[in-house]
């Protein structure tokens, strides 16, 4: 009985607190203590809402750098993309490039018969059969390629077929001290011969003295010996070389050839070397 009393009587005051806190509010005499209660609990609202504010912040920054994060990696994988596609487009035009030229000289040579032939292999140094500078190219006797057949590029001579196999063949390079080429100076018309050194460069031998030789001229092949059609660029004299007391003078040649850099060349499948020396023997024996 007294815990119901008890429980209406407060009841009955919440009841009259409310009504007199509602009747002095419509007088306006409740703003100072509302006042006064803001006053009383703003500062631990306020560490409240700094604080959510905080952690909406630190959200929000996660969510960014994770954001970041995955824009980076896709950026990479894209510009990776992009570096590969640029150095296959520049590939494909460096050789574009130089078929190009390969095609523009077989037009304005029109004497030869012409097969391409792509670089699969190269020498540089000391071989079993003491070759020092040497490639292989990947057609063959299938192509028509036989021993001896002149290499070339739209820039000069490279070389000879030394061996073929149905569907490759090995060429010995100009600047391999195995090969010789019968030359001439262009502006002089000088005959001499150009040989191979150790080193992988050209000199011009048994250049007769008294003849006028000058760095800056232009070599040739002049067809001599049967081994190179006539007119076949071989290189430019960069120095010459000469002693009073020597029958003849030499000269130091420039390849217009750039060796390290062969990927692409021609053979001159419709000339065929002469063995001038083979033919003499061969008369010779004939006549006895």
């Amino acid at each position: 009985m007294t815990s119901n009393n008890s429980k209406n009587l407060m009841l009955g005051i919440l009841l009259a607190l409310l009504l007199l806190g509602f009747g002095l509010d419509r007088l306006g005499y409740m703003q100072p203590v509302r006042i006064l209660v803001q006053s009383i609990f703003q500062p631990a609202q306020s560490v409240v809402t700094d604080a959510a504010s905080q952690v909406s912040d630190a959200t929000q920054r996660a969510e960014s750098l994770e954001k970041l994060q995955s824009d980076n990696v896709f950026l990479q994988a894209e510009v990776n993309r992009l570096l590969v596609e640029n150095v296959q487009l520049r590939e494909l035009e460096r050789e574009n490039k130089e078929l190009r030229a390969l095609l523009n000289y077989t037009k304005n040579n029109p004497d030869f018969d012409y097969t391409s032939a792509s670089v699969v292999g190269r020498v540089i140094g000391a071989d079993p059969g003491n070759l020092l500078y040497t490639i292989f190219i990947d057609v063959g006797v299938n192509d028509g390629v036989t021993p001896g057949m002149p290499v070339i590029t739209h820039r000069g001579l490279v070389g000879r077929v030394t061996q073929v196999s149905p569907n490759s063949a090995q060429v010995l390079l100009i600047i391999d001290p195995a090969s010789s080429v019968n030359a001439l100076v262009q502006n002089s018309r000088v005959h001499g011969i150009v040989r191979g050194e150790l080193a992988g460069g050209l000199l011009m031998e048994r250049i007769p003295q008294g003849e006028k030789v000058t760095p800056g001229d232009l070599v040739l092949t002049s067809g001599l010996g049967g081994a190179f059609p006539n007119k076949l660029v071989i290189g430019q004299i960069t120095e010459v070389f000469q002693r009073d007391l020597d029958l003849f003078q030499s000269a130091r040649i420039r390849s217009t050839v750039d060796f390290g850099g062969l990927e692409t060349v021609l053979v001159l499948t419709a000339f065929q070397p002469i063995d001038l020396e083979g033919d003499l023997l061969k008369t010779l024996e004939g006549q006895n």
